[in-house]
């Protein structure tokens, strides 16, 4: 293979060759910060081999179950794998789990009763969350089962405000609800280390609240946790980092014995919690999965850091920002148009392996307060560790782009954005 064949081959894609130099120039000088990320990988990695090899994972363990599910060793073992990643005392790892938002509801409807309050110490959380809690009224929510919410903003730095959260800590408050990653906000994603300083200030407050992350989009991106700096559960979906690309469906939540216990008799029954749920024969996808994770989610990483050297180069707001240290795999750009946002998602969608000719289109998107482009040409449909790009189609017109199971890939996705750009009259 020539040196000039990637640039036929991305040509014959409709790349035009201003483009690939451009890119080709900008990854060249991001070379050290790949090492490092990679560095780190290989640290999750072997974290990641020794819990399998300390639970003696078997073929035995890879088989599917139906029913009932009672003694189904491959979930059992899946769920000590998880619990030892994390260095939890428990995990709760299910198919049964649809999505990101269904984990988190059962972890707090599981650990929430009547007249508790919930307290976001990081301001509002993700859209999703919005009709779950009751902050938009809905059917089912926390707020009509007597939950109560309140929130302190973070400061205009994007710091905690220390003051307020202890001004709204009372005796009703029963959990702590801390987002780590921005969701569609333009705030900074949360570090481990911040969140600890966070856990351990509302601790020293009040030792008996439950400290609960909100961890999509963040497992893997540092060689830490947040429940190896106090939090009392983290919560995410498989079908972002930790399921490798492989896991077709399904969340986690891990943590202490007693809140996965509680979560656990709210996924199932009261009486039944974790002794019952068929894996389904997805239980060899989801540890499969956990095991490509390090790798994958540096992948989405790079990806992240060259869109941001990229768009911040052109004159754009990246968040992070092109040099910041990353604590999740989202790019944030704001473009200030509808345009550029619309454009942007569809270069993603041109570059997917799946669905690559349909053009994404903004849409009245469930849950959400506005339309919504989503572009996710994906093998497991809605999959954010795959190469994905959405936003809200209201101001900043901020797209928030994620994944990319291999780096390559997401290579070719951010010059299909460019593309599209430069296509609608951005120079380079």
């Amino acid at each position: 293979m020539n040196d000039m064949e990637p640039y036929s081959m991305y040509t014959d894609m409709g790349i035009e060759k201003r483009v690939v130099d451009y890119c080709q120039q900008m990854e060249q000088s991001l070379q050290e910060r790949f090492q490092k990320i990679d560095r780190r990988a290989e640290y999750n990695q072997l974290k990641v081999l020794h819990a399998m090899q300390k639970n003696k994972l078997s073929e035995a363990h890879l088989y599917p179950s139906t029913g009932y599910g009672y003694n189904d060793i491959g979930r059992d073992t899946l769920e000590q794998i998880y619990a030892d990643v994390f260095h939890t005392e428990d995990a709760l790892v299910r198919p049964h789990i649809t999505c990101g938002t269904h984990a988190l509801h059962i972890a707090l409807a599981g650990n929430l009763r009547p007249g508790d309050e919930i307290l976001s110490p990081v301001g509002k959380p993700y859209d999703t969350l919005d009709e779950v809690i009751g902050i938009r009224s809905s059917a089912g929510s926390l707020a009509e089962y007597g939950v109560t919410y309140r929130q302190v903003d973070l400061l205009p730095d994007g710091s905690f405000d220390w003051e307020g959260i202890r001004n709204a800590i009372h005796e009703k408050t029963r959990l702590v609800e801390i987002q780590r990653s921005k969701g569609y906000a333009t705030r900074p994603t949360l570090s481990v280390a911040q969140i600890g300083e966070l856990v351990a200030f509302i601790k020293s407050i009040r030792s008996d609240i439950i400290c609960m992350v909100d961890n999509c989009y963040g497992e893997f991106v540092e060689e830490l946790e947040p429940t190896d700096v106090g939090a009392d559960m983290a919560v995410g979906s498989l079908i972002k980092n930790p399921g490798g690309g492989l896991a077709p469906i399904g969340g986690y939540i891990v943590g202490t014995k007693e809140c996965v216990a509680r979560a656990a008799y709210r996924l199932t029954a009261p009486g039944l919690g974790k002794e019952l749920g068929a894996g389904l024969g997805v239980t060899a996808s989801f540890i499969q999965g956990l095991f490509l994770a390090p790798t994958v989610t540096a992948a989405a990483l790079k990806g992240a850091i060259l869109a941001a050297n990229l768009y911040e180069s052109l004159g754009y707001r990246t968040i992070p920002n092109a040099v910041e240290e990353r604590y999740d795999i989202i790019q944030a750009i704001e473009f200030g148009t509808p345009e550029l946002l619309i454009a942007f998602c569809e270069g993603i969608q041109a570059a997917a392996p799946v669905d690559s000719y349909v053009t994404p289109t903004p849409w009245a998107m469930p849950g959400y307060d506005s339309d919504v482009i989503m572009a996710a040409g994906a093998f497991v449909s809605g999959a954010s560790i795959e190469l994905s790009a959405d936003g809200p189609v209201k101001p900043p017109y901020a797209v928030y782009f994620q994944g990319g199971l291999t780096y390559p890939h997401a290579k070719f996705g951010i010059m299909k954005t460019l593309q599209c750009m430069v296509d609608k009259g951005v120079q380079l």
